[in-house]
């Protein structure tokens, strides 16, 4: 892209592949991840250098490497995360960021599960991890991360709440986990949760959704109970007085990111090898909600913003 805006600035360029510099390898793009950040960076919302091309996820094979880069042949199949520019048929990328793709996992689930399967396993065995007998609400829980959520409280032992935007995404957050499913758009849910927790309340929420359920969701916690924010799709939060927390039972609050837990390669190698492991055992289903040509990006960015997604959106150049 070479300006911000709408998704209109997501246009096609023919150029020469890049020169693979020392440490460097060159991937054959077989998919590409679309995520909201991307949305974000092409919007202006997350400034970026331009001109600039959008996608920090991605798998395919290698198909030259640099001198000096170890661990890795031409030909492996390989995933990758933090690394710009997987909106291409070719992504030039360090050696030391990229994850193998095991034996038995195709390379459109290894991205579809990369993101939002790490994501779903930090949130709940460091973050917050539920034990037997707990209660979580997962916001948002037909989609990627929300329906890896329920997969992992649910394996668990937890009882998992799931909301949804829509009343036909209910279908997908139960075949995810949730043993209850609330219309958020439609209902009270806090009162729908105390309904179904004896007016307990929960012991975390998970929440992507940001400005429209914060509020809401305090209200859904047991005294002392946790929210985990770690998105914001339909807006920022607004600044929070930690009285509003007392008020609420003394709850926790922490806004999450993947790269502060997962800071070094070998960390994030750890956790996706984890994911994957889960995925070609079976223990852990990838949802695809869409595929797109890389020539219909704009495309993509439209379905992702209509929240009617129930997995992960793909671009396959």
């Amino acid at each position: 892209m070479q300006a911000y805006g709408d998704p209109a600035v997501l246009t096609v360029r023919d150029t020469d592949l890049p020169q693979v510099s020392a440490g460097d390898v060159l991937v054959r793009v077989a998919a590409a991840g679309v995520n909201v950040v991307d949305l974000y960076q092409r919007s202006g919302v997350y400034p970026v250098s331009l001109p600039f091309t959008p996608g920090f996820e991605g798998s395919g094979t290698v198909v030259a490497v640099g001198a000096g880069a170890t661990g890795v042949a031409v030909g492996d199949r390989v995933a990758w995360m933090g690394q710009p520019g997987s909106y291409a048929t070719h992504c030039l990328l360090p050696a030391a960021r990229l994850v193998p793709v095991p034996d038995g996992l195709s390379l459109t689930d290894a991205v579809a599960a990369l993101v939002h399967g790490m994501t779903a396993h930090l949130l709940t065995t460091e973050v917050y991890a539920p034990s037997e007998g707990a209660v979580c609400l997962v916001h948002s829980a037909a989609g990627g991360v929300g329906g890896m959520l329920c997969q992992f409280a649910a394996r668990r032992g937890a009882t998992v709440i799931g909301t949804v935007s829509r009343d036909d995404k209910a279908p997908a957050a139960l075949a995810a986990g949730a043993h209850h499913v609330i219309n958020y758009s439609r209902t009270s849910f806090p009162a729908q949760v105390r309904e179904l927790t004896a007016g307990r309340g929960v012991d975390v929420v998970y929440d992507a959704v940001g400005r429209d359920t914060f509020t809401d969701g305090l209200a859904c916690l047991r005294p002392g109970g946790t929210f985990v924010l770690y998105g914001q799709v339909s807006g920022a939060v607004d600044p929070v007085d930690p009285q509003l927390l007392n008020s609420y039972g003394s709850l926790f609050l922490t806004k999450v990111s993947l790269s502060h837990y997962d800071r070094t390669p070998e960390q994030t190698r750890r956790r996706a090898s984890a994911v994957f492991d889960d995925v070609v055992a079976g223990r852990l289903r990838v949802r695809v909600h869409a595929t797109f040509p890389l020539d219909a990006a704009a495309a993509a960015h439209d379905e992702l913003a209509s929240r009617r997604t129930r997995g992960k959106i793909l671009l396959l150049p």
